[in-house]
């Protein structure tokens, strides 16, 4: 353990990793932007081979920019070892094949990120890996499904765009009785609001394109957990070229920094909004952790810290009535993503649930009039009366 991870978590979002005295004295690690690093003789390549992590070969496998938003990850998650890679996606898909082979079998939780349902429903089952699906709230029936060939457990919460909320202690002992690695997305939550590791999950991911980077402005995604585990989906993606150039890793490194000050923002502007929405005619339903009404606010409690500044909410009308919710926004940016400063708005059927049928909209429990709230950092009177606006335009 390093001296920072005995820190808090806002001064590991600024100490953890950077332990090591930076050339020249620069405050701020650099940017190491190369492809290819030189060795002073055939000994320092022997040592590099033999696994010594203080020498670098090429930045696909590693480079010094990158590994300093590595360990900080590690350090804000609770893990022994981190990973960056190029996007959400690039974490999910580096981890199914560095743990998956065919004839294998995993086990999701659904609904799960568009993107990820894809991957497991279309993707891997052409490459010869079974994929099943239980609804978060039956994570029982995950049973009637293990077979001796079944690998992985995998989830998301809160889940996306409905911020339901899995089960980890439930989630962990299945794995944990059946022999299957535990596979989470902290996405929404971020490890500021959640740590899943230290509840028994084996391995955590996320887009960090989201909250951890925090600022729309690049693409990126992580993974954490053991090392041996790590090393693995490293060598996995080494193979696939998933990996995040020099610059994107120096401005995931930014924006970690202010992380739990951001946090802290997202998580009172996230409740006063969805209290706001809560008492509003036009609006059917609210879909947040932190209201009382939610069906899981007590498991949310339980689990989470915080309960982010996502929502979900639905509104009067269908589709026609959020489109008309949409274009009279102002502040709210339309736009797909999550987790930047700015305060952003979508439609889950027109963006993240495009293409579902209706049959999977409605296991998804997402439905036409339903809009989804990333809520920024601006103030939270301001957003409010945004949402005030559209909403009254409604009849």
């Amino acid at each position: 353990m390093s001296k920072s991870q005995k820190h808090s978590f806002s001064t590991l979002c600024i100490e953890a990793g950077e332990e090591d005295k930076f050339p020249l004295g620069a405050v701020t690690k650099p940017i190491y932007q190369t492809s290819t690093f030189a060795f002073r003789d055939t000994a320092e390549v022997i040592k590099f081979q033999k696994g010594d992590e203080g020498k670098y070969l090429y930045t696909r496998y590693g480079n010094p920019t990158l590994k300093v938003v590595e360990d900080k990850m590690a350090a804000l998650e609770g893990g022994e070892k981190g990973l960056v890679v190029s996007s959400g996606m690039a974490a999910v898909s580096t981890v199914m094949f560095a743990l998956l082979r065919a004839g294998d079998r995993i086990i999701s939780t659904r609904p799960v990120y568009g993107g990820t349902y894809h991957l497991f429903l279309d993707l891997l089952p052409r490459l010869g890996i079974d994929v099943k699906f239980v609804a978060v709230d039956s994570l029982g029936l995950a049973e009637k499904y293990v077979d001796k060939n079944t690998k992985l457990f995998f989830s998301e919460t809160p889940t996306n765009p409905n911020l339901k909320i899995v089960d980890l202690e439930k989630l962990v002992k299945l794995g944990k009785k059946h022999k299957l690695l535990t596979v989470l997305d902290n996405t929404f939550a971020t490890p500021y609001n959640q740590n899943p590791l230290s509840l028994g999950i084996d391995i955590v991911l996320h887009s960090g394109t989201k909250y951890l980077a925090g600022h729309s402005d690049i693409v990126c995604g992580a993974i954490v957990g053991k090392k041996k585990f790590v090393v693995r989906a490293r060598e996995t993606m080494k193979v696939l070229g998933g990996c995040i150039d020099p610059l994107g890793a120096f401005l995931m490194l930014r924006g970690l920094k202010t992380l739990g000050l951001r946090m802290e923002k997202h998580n009172i502007n996230g409740y006063r909004i969805a209290q706001f929405l809560s008492r509003h005619p036009k609006v059917r339903r609210v879909f947040y952790p932190g209201l009382r009404n939610h069906p899981q606010y007590e498991l949310a409690r339980k689990q989470m810290k915080g309960f982010g500044g996502m929502i979900c909410f639905e509104v009067v009308g269908g589709l026609k009535g959020a489109t008309k919710v949409m274009d009279n926004l102002r502040l709210f940016i339309n736009a797909t993503s999550l987790g930047g400063v700015e305060s952003l708005a979508s439609i889950p059927v027109l963006t993240s649930h495009y293409g579902f049928s209706s049959r999977e909209l409605n296991m998804a429990d997402v439905t036409p009039g339903m809009i989804r709230l990333s809520c920024g950092i601006e103030d939270t009177q301001d957003l409010i009366d945004d949402l005030k606006g559209a909403l009254n335009r409604l009849r």
